[in-house]
């Protein structure tokens, strides 16, 4: 299907965006692919999409679930300690994000999509299974926690790379779609939210709190190990993407290739741009239920409920605003939303403080959750055209993983632990509020960087 001549002008927007490496670039532009089947878009979209919502499903159970896993797990005569320690367990895995990106990234750009991805999702699924079958302290002391930690860790190093390689083979089956495909990654985070926070709902009102503190919260757990043996078998009879292809053939007749050593720029404008997108998931998704109820005083049930609204919009929005990004530009929607988040975050919060009903957070939440969607739908298949394609996993990886460390990781546990030096209940906005000027001068950079780009060709 040939590109509209919006479509083309990204494609050229990309390739004047790497002018230092335009040959190359040109070289994996030049031969039009056929636009793949329904059928394929399908395999591709889910079989790219399940270990991200795998991910982000484990992450916000642990989450969701951090008091009750600090009585199992951190046991303290404070409670608020428990919680932090395990909150903090939940922010040291993400130090293992940086590691897992740079050898899985590397590992998807020299064997392939395909076998970074298998990689990956087999590895998540360790840390599940951790997770699941885990004795508490009370029956194995303080090796409970400790093993805690090293799944954490180990989970932390798969999810480094899951990201680069799931956005690569998405965009590299099509260059005219790349938006809308590379949307799915946001999407199955909605999705994975909705289902985290129904499990955190109904769990939490249909078991008392000592069933929900002896095994209930294992639940969830168990589900998502059900699920990862089907992504590792859907990713294991995969079709490797035909742009990576192009490209290994390209090496082997001693077509001009691409070190990343000279890619620092973007991988820091790549960091930047993530910022928004992961204080979004971080502080208004995974914190807010703790937020409303340590701080607003509401219903566990309630705010677990908000939360699947957020990710609902997440879910419906991301696509539509990911598609919508391969006509009208990639930049100008991100752009547009990091201003509209920065101007109205810390009134939406003030509102919620004076009104702290859950009428409020539902707005709040709403709110956020479209902002999110419009935000991130576009966001991987941006950062995907900022690296060419020979270094683009590992590009990718690494630029996703710094960015969640940095700016995600241990959101929670500042946020929580502003509060309780402080006493300011607005600390989420600040947070917020900051990530959005941090993305959106990182946005206005790269917008420079393309036009000086296309006025240099």
């Amino acid at each position: 299907m040939p590109a509209s001549g919006e479509e083309k002008g990204d494609i050229m927007n990309e390739q004047a965006y790497r002018a230092p490496n335009a040959q190359v670039a040109a070289t994996e532009t030049s031969a039009p692919r056929a636009a793949p089947s329904k059928a394929m878009i399908r395999r591709i979209v889910f079989s790219s999409s399940i270990g991200n919502a795998l991910e982000w499903f484990d992450f916000l159970v642990y989450g969701y679930f951090a008091t009750v896993i600090a009585k199992a797990f951190f046991p303290s005569q404070d409670e608020w300690l428990s919680t932090m320690l395990a909150i903090g367990t939940f922010g040291i895995s993400f130090l293992m994000r940086p590691l897992g990106a740079i050898v899985l990234g590397i590992y998807g750009d020299r064997k392939g999509r395909k076998a970074a991805l298998t990689l990956a999702i087999l590895l998540m699924m360790v840390g599940t299974l951790t997770m699941a079958v885990m004795p508490s302290y009370a029956h194995i002391g303080v090796a409970a926690p400790l093993l805690i930690l090293l799944a954490r860790l180990v989970q932390g190093f798969a999810v480094g790379g899951e990201f680069g390689s799931a956005t690569a083979f998405m965009v590299e089956h099509s260059e005219a779609r790349r938006g809308y495909y590379a949307s799915w990654q946001f999407a199955s985070q909605g999705l994975a939210a909705i289902m985290a926070a129904a499990f955190g709902s109904v769990l939490t009102a249909w078991l008392p709190p000592p069933q929900l503190e002896s095994w209930g919260w294992r639940i969830p757990f168990v589900f998502g190990l059900l699920v990862g043996p089907v992504g590792y078998y859907i990713r294991s009879h995969l079709d490797e993407t035909p742009e990576f292809l192009a490209t290994r053939a390209e090496k082997k007749v001693g077509a001009p290739g691409v070190s990343f050593s000279n890619q620092w720029l973007n991988l820091l404008l790549a960091v930047g741009i993530v910022a928004q997108s992961t204080v979004g998931v971080y502080v208004l998704q995974l914190y807010m239920p703790m937020y409303a109820v340590k701080q607003l005083h509401l219903p566990a049930t309630a705010s677990f409920a908000v939360v699947v609204l957020n990710g609902g919009l997440q879910f419906i929005f991301s696509p539509l605003m990911g598609a919508l990004s391969d006509r009208l530009g990639r930049i100008r929607i991100m752009l547009g939303t990091s201003i509209f988040m920065g101007v109205t975050i810390y009134p939406m919060f003030a509102w919620l403080q004076t009104h702290p009903t859950i009428a409020s957070l539902v707005m709040l939440q709403s709110v956020a959750g479209i902002l999110k969607a419009a935000y991130s739908g576009p966001m991987p298949a941006l950062m995907s055209e900022i690296f060419p394609t020979c270094v683009r996993s590992t590009g990718l990886s690494i630029g996703y993983a710094l960015g969640v460390t940095l700016f995600g990781g241990f959101a929670p546990t500042i946020v929580e632990a502003f509060i309780h030096v402080t006493g300011d209940k607005l600390a989420p906005s600040y947070y917020v509020l900051l990530a959005a000027v941090l993305s959106g001068l990182s946005l206005a950079i790269v917008a420079w960087r393309m036009r000086a780009g296309r006025r240099a060709i």
